[in-house]
């Protein structure tokens, strides 16, 4: 996990150099790609931190006793996975500020906001099915040993229900860092609005888009090696047999 997180980091270091030596329109636009790559991962680790918190939270709303918070935790994971990413990029950016102006944001902020929101979601419901998959005798033997409700859930149900729902929850990341290009509708420089801008000076689309599409690769074959890494740190059984 942490030799795969390095070499992220010495990715986003170093990509100008490779990008220096491609031929042009690539070479003479280099700092633009590797600008545009950068700001592409901060969009997805920020976003993607944030979208696992609003899991958490909308996944213990869901299987709450309390009625008004299962309604709340519905509502909020039906209305983010039933409308378009690029809507809710549009929304954030543009109408929130309408309804009203402390709703303002930069770009960057617009960008995050929408993304986490909408990963959320469907980290949400990977959490939830993990919770519901816990034994509920677990549960119940960590009662009968005197654990309040509290310490059951922090010691007990929320340890497997993670390790359950990591395997979605590192496809929903991933999946987070090609969304990330909708935050060039709203004008974030990520990789793909850096892309699309080599494109209008130079008006070559084919060397374009295929630089623009192999450093995607790059990024999200790093990262789930990272994924990989993190389940392997929680694959107990594994380590056990």
């Amino acid at each position: 996990m942490l030799s795969a997180s390095l070499l992220l980091l010495l990715i986003l270091w170093l990509i100008p150099i490779p990008l220096a030596w491609a031929p042009d329109p690539i070479g003479n636009n280099a700092q633009l790609f590797a600008e545009g790559t950068r700001v592409t991962v901060q969009l997805t680790v920020v976003s993607g931190l944030i979208g696992v918190v609003l899991g958490v939270m909308a996944a213990l709303g869901k299987v709450s006793r309390f009625a008004p918070l299962r309604w709340i935790a519905g509502f909020y994971i039906w209305v983010m996975r039933g409308t378009p990413l690029l809507v809710q990029v549009l929304f954030v950016y543009f109408a929130l500020p309408e309804v009203h102006p402390l709703l303002r944001m930069n770009e960057f902020t617009a960008a995050c906001v929408a993304l986490a929101l909408n990963v959320g979601a469907y980290n949400a419901e990977a959490i939830r099915s993990g919770l519901l998959a816990v034994p509920k005798g677990q549960i119940e033997a960590a009662r009968s040993l005197g654990l309040n409700r509290w310490y059951t859930f922090i010691d007990v149900t929320f340890p497997q229900a993670f390790k359950i729902s990591l395997p979605p929850l590192v496809n929903n990341i991933v999946a987070l860092l090609k969304d990330s290009s909708l935050a060039f509708t709203i004008g974030v420089v990520e990789l793909t609005n850096a892309g699309s801008q080599v494109k209008s000076t130079s008006f070559q689309a084919v060397p374009v888009f295929i630089a623009t599409a192999v450093i995607y690769l790059v990024l999200t074959t790093v990262m789930t090696q990272i994924s990989d890494a993190v389940e392997r740190r929680f694959d107990i059984e594994g380590k056990l047999g």
